[in-house]
């Protein structure tokens, strides 16, 4: 699955804003904004967004 649909699941269950998404995830408010207007983030940025949405997944397992 594509990191900016699973980043706009997890506004929706979350009910969060993109801004403090980017925040908690990346430090960058603008982050989603971004993402959506073609930004192409660099591997370390996609193993941090990786890693908070898998966090966020496991929490909702158990």
């Amino acid at each position: 699955m594509d990191v900016l649909m699973r980043m706009d699941e997890y506004l929706g269950e979350a009910g969060m804003p993109p801004t403090t998404f980017g925040r908690l995830a990346a430090r960058d408010p603008r982050l989603v904004r971004d993402l959506r207007r073609d930004r192409r983030p660099r591997p370390p940025m996609m193993a941090r967004l990786q890693s908070f949405l898998n966090r966020h997944h496991a929490g909702h397992q158990a």
